[in-house]
């Protein structure tokens, strides 16, 4: 069955793991309601497609699900937090501990997603061996060691957009193989880094053209 899993893991596109998490958060607000849980309720509450829904459930569940029933409710929370890798915590450092790695820092949810920030790194010495939510903050000069001696994987870039491909060469560098960039500037990674880009102009910009459309719509009916 592990192999089985495995093989859905790897299978499973990069649209469907976006979905997850916000399956996990409603099946989690689920437990203690029910013992089984459909494809058809979930994409009800969620307002989903129900066969989008199913599709991704059975891609990630170790069992299938009964007729009329539907999954075990326990199980398949299980399932996706094991693909999540929400029981193998994973730690995290930030570089960037300004306004908005402030707000990253002060964050206590990371934990229920598997990820905590181990220390954060900044080049004010103003803000060297202060601390945010009990979060030191480093100089830059001590970003490779920390790394390497903690064998960190995972990095958080939160600083000016000017500044963030230095500060991705530095993460990459130093051992960092998954990175985060909140900057609003494209970062080239090398091989075998994973980049996730998180630009807040680019959803108000997707959310804009939706909301045009809803407003077509209205007009046009």
């Amino acid at each position: 069955m592990e192999n089985n899993k495995q093989h859905k893991k790897e299978r499973l596109s990069l649209a469907t793991v976006k979905r997850l998490p916000t399956y996990l958060r409603y099946l989690k607000s689920m437990e203690g309601k029910c013992e089984y849980i459909s494809s058809v309720t979930i994409a009800e509450a969620m307002n989903l497609s129900a066969i989008q829904v199913k599709k991704d459930i059975a891609a990630v569940s170790s069992v299938e699900g009964k007729p009329k029933l539907g999954f075990v409710l326990k199980d398949i929370v299980a399932d996706m937090e094991k693909l999540l890798g929400y029981n193998n915590m994973k730690a995290a450092v930030l570089v960037g501990a300004g306004k908005l790695g402030t707000t990253y820092l002060s964050y206590t949810g990371f934990s229920k997603y598997g990820i905590t920030i181990a220390a954060a790194f900044d080049q004010n010495q103003y803000l060297w061996n202060s601390e945010i939510n009990g979060i030191k903050v480093y100089p830059m000069d001590k970003l490779k060691s920390f790394v390497r001696d903690n064998d960190i994987k995972m990095g958080i870039i939160t600083v000016h957009k000017d500044d963030a491909q230095d500060v991705c060469d530095k993460l990459v560098d130093a051992g960092i193989r998954g990175i985060v960039n909140f900057a609003p500037t494209h970062l080239i990674v090398p091989d075998g880094v994973e980049l996730q880009n998180e630009d807040i102009a680019v959803t108000l910009v997707v959310l804009s053209y939706k909301l045009q459309n809803l407003m077509d719509n209205d007009n046009n009916n």
